[in-house]
């Protein structure tokens, strides 16, 4: 049995989160186990993530303040050591640089998954990433081509394992359209877009937004998800008069009900690693939009996804507006199936680690 760290910047709702916490669920190593979170305490990440509940003795949580903190490296190491960890595998940057000098102290081997690379233009981040990587025995994975094409561009790096992220086909079904929106309390007799991902400006909400007002009445937009723009975001709702129009769910725990209340899924990001949310929708049967950003497009079922111009208001609402006036039934859920089962994703990630540990 190989034991496993994870280690991620936070435990709140999001794409690099709940990949981690579907590794962990689906992992033949689940036993042993653990997730370490940088940021947070462990009662009020389980209060704004009810899901966290059910696993809690598998996460630890060091509540990291803001800024450098050089002394988490000794406290990483120490925790490394004490659960006897035979792979530490880190999720983005910050993670990267501390969990992987720990290892570097406690001796031990480093997968490090990179979800996006777009952030290593940043001076600041490549170097960051060159510091650790000279000092840890690294792994390095993207989670789709184009994150490896680019980690190759921007770090010289040669030797990229491409895992691409999957979702749990038999929690993400189709279901009945009336009856999910009735749940939300979403009109009946409208065409339904509907976005998810956190309330910040990378997620591209305003730009998509913006389509509403030129599209016709009969659209409405549904949005799942928290953030430090929700306020922002329903000013710019008031002063365009879209009020009746835009739906603000919140934190939505039931995805897979969110997603069948819908008539299209649009992803507006304005950059993305291989999201998630595409491939949950379109297991849900629904068809799916993604701006052309990362590895977004690689999770489009090729027959029915449609592809956006990033941060082009214009764009989204033509392309929107006539694909949800056309009679296009092909559900996209074989593709998915056939591509992005979360179980050939966890298989992968524990092969990688029996060959390192065992080499």
């Amino acid at each position: 049995m190989t034991k496993i760290i994870q280690v991620v910047q936070h435990l709140k709702p999001g794409g690099i989160e709940v990949m981690a916490l579907e590794f962990l669920k689906f992992s033949h190593h689940k036993k042993q186990m653990k997730i370490i979170s940088l940021e947070g305490e462990r009662q009020s990440a389980i209060k704004a993530w009810p899901r966290l509940e059910s696993i809690q003795s598998h996460l630890l949580f060091l509540n990291k303040p803001p800024g450098l903190n050089t002394a988490l490296i000794g406290t990483l190491k120490k925790l490394i050591e004490e659960e006897k960890a035979d792979i530490v595998h880190t999720h983005h940057l910050g993670p990267y640089f501390y969990a992987g000098m720990a290892s570097f102290f406690a001796g031990k081997k480093v997968i490090h998954t990179e979800h996006d690379a777009w952030h290593y233009q940043d001076i600041r981040h490549k170097t960051l990433h060159k510091i650790t990587s000279f000092f840890a025995r690294t792994t390095l994975v993207a989670d789709a081509k184009i994150v490896a094409k680019t980690l190759k561009n921007q770090l010289g790096k040669q030797e990229i394992t491409v895992i691409k992220n999957g979702i749990d086909l038999y929690k993400y079904l189709p279901g009945d359209k009336e009856k999910a929106r009735s749940a939300f309390n979403l009109p009946a007799n409208v065409k339904l877009l509907g976005s998810a991902g956190r309330l910040e400006e990378v997620k591209g909400h305003a730009t998509l937004i913006k389509a509403m007002e030129k599209l016709p009445d009969t659209i409405h937009l549904a949005i799942a998800g928290q953030g430090s723009l929700e306020g922002a975001l329903r000013e710019q709702v008031k002063n365009k008069q879209l009020e009746k129009r835009v739906h603000f769910l919140g934190h939505v725990e039931n995805m897979s009900l969110f997603y069948q209340s819908l008539d299209l899924f649009c992803l507006p990001s304005l950059n993305e690693g291989y999201p998630l949310a595409p491939l949950e929708a379109q297991s849900c049967g629904i068809q799916t939009a993604v701006t052309n950003v990362g590895g977004a497009s690689e999770t489009l079922c090729p027959n029915t996804g449609i592809i956006l111009k990033v941060a082009d208001s214009d764009d989204m609402a033509n392309k929107l507006g006539s694909f949800l006036f056309e009679q296009n039934k092909i559900s996209p859920r074989k593709f998915i199936s056939e591509h992005a089962d979360v179980r050939d994703m966890a298989n992968a990630y524990d092969t990688l680690a029996e060959e390192i540990h065992n080499a």
